[in-house]
């Protein structure tokens, strides 16, 4: 019966009879460790991250844009030629069973103004729906109605930027500003968004109905003109089916033949969003692979160490031969000894892998997120390497010859 604690004890002290040599063999493995911790963290933040800006953004979300043009031999995308009208966008509500809200968009860039402060922003012609797509409360104050709509009320909804810009610390709410000189009343404040997955500040915006929009802001020779209607499918499961229902719909409503292309685009938000979630957890399981082949370096250096030390040790495990040591007793031996290295080398390991996780954190504002399961697959990862890279010295020291270990000088 092989004694574990003995054993453990025989380790520890022959490790440190060689302190610098067992330091510097655990440097490999305290940098690898580290390392897997901190780009794990790294990934992880960045994944969380986005899917902070996906869910920002709004879930099950389809988006129909208007049709391309095609001047003069030229082709342009999407979206350049006006096909789209306010009805569309409420008979999609209304005649698809996919659907549980739509909302048009027509939006525009344009200075705003209150007292001596003025800012330049977008500004965006919308319903209630919005709202609720996007999943965007408000901070302050109330959110315009479907009569502002039917009215054309000049009110609007400030993002925390433009407020941010306007008013300073003053609150914002019953205040008049004038948006291409017309004065409109601000209603509420949105709450802060941040970023989107492009970069942009989805926080400097302003909000106002899109027939006000229509009428007195962005006005066209189209009546009920808009650029983009969001749709927001009832489910996941219900995407597709959405899909093609108002694909269907829109060609009944804009009367295209059955040989006729489409005059709008249908994209689904969702299944690019998707995408770039999947594309940021691949990155994450890449930087943590990319990362433990330093542990494996660190492996190999053990491995090395402890042949040196069997070849070093040949008389004295000659000697506990001769008094009874069978051969698993000392391959035990030699393979604890390399787990040691590898378990202590992992704690500090960790330590090193928070720290530089914190560090990154604070000098170069990543978002960096530790899991437990890091720390676990890290830790467990060098022990399995302690063992691995020590299991050949040990069967080497294992098959020595008691009678030439003892002669071995």
């Amino acid at each position: 019966m092989i004694n574990l604690p003995s054993t453990f004890k025989i380790s520890l002290r022959a490790l440190r009879a060689n302190k610098m040599r067992s330091s510097l063999t655990m440097l490999g493995i305290i940098i690898g460790v580290g390392a897997v911790i901190a780009m794990l963290a790294v990934g992880t933040g960045a994944s969380r991250q986005i899917e902070a800006q996906i869910s920002s953004i709004g879930s099950n979300l389809l988006m129909v844009l208007s049709g391309a043009t095609t001047a003069g031999g030229v082709r342009m995308g999407a979206g350049t030629r006006a096909t789209l009208v306010l009805d569309d966008a409420y008979a999609i509500v209304k005649e698809s069973t996919a659907v549980s809200s739509a909302a048009p968009i027509l939006g525009g860039v344009a200075q705003v103004v209150y007292g001596n402060q003025n800012w330049a922003t977008g500004v965006t012609g919308t319903t209630p729906g919005m709202l609720t797509i996007r999943g965007w409360s408000l901070s302050a104050g109330r959110a315009f109605t479907e009569q502002d709509v039917k009215s054309a009320t000049k009110v609007c909804l400030l993002g925390q930027t433009v407020v941010d810009n306007l008013f300073g610390g003053l609150d914002p709410v019953g205040q008049i500003i004038r948006i291409k000189k017309i004065p409109f009343t601000v209603l509420g404040v949105l709450e802060s968004k941040g970023q989107s997955l492009t970069g942009q500040d989805q926080d400097d915006t302003i909000y106002v109905p899109v027939t006000t929009a229509q009428k007195k802001l962005f006005g066209s020779a189209i009546p009920g003109r808009i650029s983009i209607i969001m749709v927001q499918a009832k489910s996941t499961d219900e995407l597709a089916l959405a899909e093609e229902q108002i694909k269907n719909l829109m060609r009944q409503r804009h009367h295209i033949g059955p040989k006729q292309d489409d005059d709008f685009t249908v994209r689904n938000l969702t299944q690019m969003m998707q995408a770039a979630e999947e594309s940021s957890k691949v990155m994450a399981v890449l930087l943590g692979a990319i990362a433990s082949v330093s542990l494996l370096v660190g492996g190999i250096g053990i491995m090395n160490i402890m042949l040196v030390s069997v070849t070093e040790r040949t008389r004295e495990i000659g000697i506990r031969m001769a008094v009874g040591a069978k051969t698993r007793d000392i391959r035990t031996q030699f393979i604890i000894e390399a787990l040691t290295l590898s378990l202590i080398g992992g704690v500090a390991g960790i330590a090193f892998g928070v720290g530089i996780s914190e560090l990154l954190s604070l000098l170069m504002e990543w978002t960096t997120i530790i899991e437990p399961y890091s720390i676990l697959l890290a830790f467990g990862f060098s022990g399995l390497v302690g063992i691995f890279f020590g299991f050949y010295p040990a069967y080497k020291a294992s098959l020595l010859d008691p009678i030439d270990a003892l002669r071995y000088e």
